[in-house]
């Protein structure tokens, strides 16, 4: 029995917006409890504000956590036989499945740099942590989906990963992807 079963984890980097939203999060944790203690400093009758400040405190610090935590993103390529399994795992206690799609059904598998991409109406496109449209580490897929039609992938699987497609791959892809050549 030839079973195959590849996996690989790729980490999302952390983007300008990530960031932006984590300092937003550090922010509002610090000036609105402030906020309630200036508030109850400057009015003796409003001293409960503390007490709001201290809650709104722990509350924030939690928030910080929870902000933190979520932004930590993996992405997950499995290749089970000929079926490939692409999981989205947040903060290492929630995994989605975002795709699971035969390999055989690929239309079109090629770097990201050399794939023209406007030539494609997607139905469906799943991204991971794929950024840059042109990494040479970058790949995209075209397959059909019986009910959603023409969708894609933009993913960037490792040499195990790609090897373990190859059997399962139309030759014309075989080709040139592994072998640098044009079906004559």
């Amino acid at each position: 029995m030839n079973d195959i079963f590849i996996e690989q984890l790729v980490k999302k980097k952390r983007t300008f917006k990530d960031r932006f939203i984590f300092i937003i999060v550090i922010l509002m944790v610090i000036a609105i409890p402030l906020t309630f203690v200036v508030l109850a400093t400057q009015h003796l009758i409003l001293a409960y504000f503390i007490y709001i400040a201290l809650f709104v405190l722990f509350f924030g610090i939690w928030l910080i956590w929870f902000v933190r935590s979520h932004q930590n993103v993996e992405f997950e390529y499995q290749m089970v036989q000929d079926t490939l399994v692409i999981s989205k795992i947040i903060a290492k206690r929630k995994r989605k499945e975002l795709l699971k799609v035969d390999v055989r059904t690929f239309e079109k598998l090629e770097r990201a740099a050399e794939f023209d991409y406007k030539k494609y109406y997607f139905q469906k496109m799943t991204v991971t942590p794929a950024d840059e449209r042109d990494d040479e580490n970058n790949f995209y897929a075209v397959y059909r989906h019986p009910a959603r039609g023409i969708c894609g992938i933009l993913f960037c699987p490792n040499e195990k990963v790609l090897n373990a497609m190859k059997p399962y791959l139309n030759k014309d892809i075989v080709l040139k992807l592994f072998y640098n050549r044009e079906k004559k």
